[in-house]
């Protein structure tokens, strides 16, 4: 991506954060993170092992594939053995239980997710624990389950980055303003429309009070980016603005729990095997970007355990139900993927090639948090330092 085009998203990215630390009347260095252990799991859509870990897919990994993975734990059967849908396999993988629910996400996890165990345990305050998605589908509901004793109170702050950058293009010409000559005096109500009021995104994530609105030097720094990506006409991608809103997060509120999902390899649903490989290849670059910023930030270095994994496969080739536009069959190549951890809790380089279920994930965050008591279907991973 272009210097400057990046550099713009940052600082868009930079007031998607300061809009929320704003409503709750927080700053820098009001919150606990920097102290104690870190945990970011990454799930990145459906991929198929054939286009990583196989001969033929590590030219679209090479970072996962040499530069991460030899000084990760790498699971190479990690199994998705309930829906594969996004909603319901995000939700099994923060429970810990296999959830059969709305594909996109109108109700809430039935069991308790990780963010309620952190809080509710921990006693951590709201900007500890963050779900930032690409992926709209994931709805606000996967922040809190409609357990009993849990639920909202015991949240995760849910955010969909690209909607802000959407949603002011999409209004600027919904309102009968050519897109290509929206000029920045006509698209700032919009902008302060989307901002300031509650629900901006459509999606649940609200932000309210009078230090929700924008004074006109933030409202122009947001308007030039705007303006520079529809004048570029090559949309920045939804995991590059998802991957810059989650590190402004890490830098202002370290939080302890940080979990984020990538989808721009979902394109295949519309039939493109080369922009699905693309998609591919920017998350292998973001995890890598990542990874190093882990290790530069002093509230992150030397304590970070960082999961990646897909949330499935996708289907066969020559299959009914289109190969791998979809991610629907029973097969091996839709229900068997693969993960990487690396950081912290990973004593050394190792391959576990014993089969292992997503749900087990959540037990294995859970100690690494040092909870106890809960009643989960899974088991600790094997190979961590636990």
């Amino acid at each position: 991506m272009d210097v400057n085009r990046r550099n713009l998203m940052k600082a868009a990215a930079a007031l998607v954060v300061e809009q929320w630390a704003g409503a709750r009347h927080l700053a820098y260095g009001d919150t606990h993170g920097g102290a104690g252990r870190k945990v970011i799991i990454v799930t990145c859509g459906g991929i198929r092992r054939e286009d990583t870990f196989s001969e033929e897919g590590l030219v679209n990994i090479p970072h996962l594939s040499s530069d991460l993975l030899s000084h990760s734990a790498f699971y190479p059967v990690v199994r998705n053995n309930g829906v594969t849908a996004h909603y319901n396999t995000i939700a099994s993988i923060l429970s810990g239980q296999w959830q059969r629910l709305d594909d996109w996400g109108k109700t809430r996890p039935a069991s308790p997710t990780v963010f309620e165990y952190l809080r509710k345990e921990m006693k951590l305050k709201p900007e500890q624990v963050w779900y930032i998605s690409s992926n709209k589908a994931l709805t606000s509901q996967i922040g809190a389950s409609s357990a009993r004793d849990f639920g909202p109170a015991y949240g995760a702050n849910v955010i969909f980055p690209k909607q802000l950058l959407i949603n002011a293009v999409v209004r600027a010409a919904s309102s009968g303003r050519p897109v290509r000559g929206t000029d920045r005096a006509s698209v700032a109500p919009e902008l302060e429309a989307m901002l300031s009021r509650d629900n901006y995104d459509g999606l649940g994530w609200s932000i309210s009070g009078d230090a929700s609105s924008l004074d006109t030097p933030t409202l122009g720094t947001m308007q030039e980016a705007i303006d520079d990506l529809v004048r570029t006409n090559a949309p920045a991608t939804g995991d590059e603005f998802t991957y810059l809103v989650s590190t402004e997060v890490m830098r202002r509120f370290a939080p302890s729990f940080l979990a984020m999902s990538f989808s721009d390899m979902e394109v295949a649903h519309f039939g493109s095997y080369s922009l699905h490989l693309a998609g591919i290849r920017t998350v292998d670059r973001l995890l890598f970007e990542l990874w190093n910023l882990t290790q530069e930030l002093p509230a992150y270095k030397d304590k970070t355990t960082l999961m990646v994994l897909p949330e499935f496969g996708r289907d066969m080739d020559g299959s009914t139900t289109n190969g791998f536009f979809n991610h629907r069959q029973d097969s091996e190549s839709t229900r068997m993927t693969w993960m990487v951890c690396m950081g912290d809790a990973v004593r050394s380089a190792t391959t576990l090639e014993a089969p292992v279920d997503q749900t087990d994930i959540c037990p294995t965050i859970a100690r690494l948090f040092e909870l106890k008591g809960l009643d989960l279907a899974g088991k600790p991973l094997p190979g961590l330092w636990l």
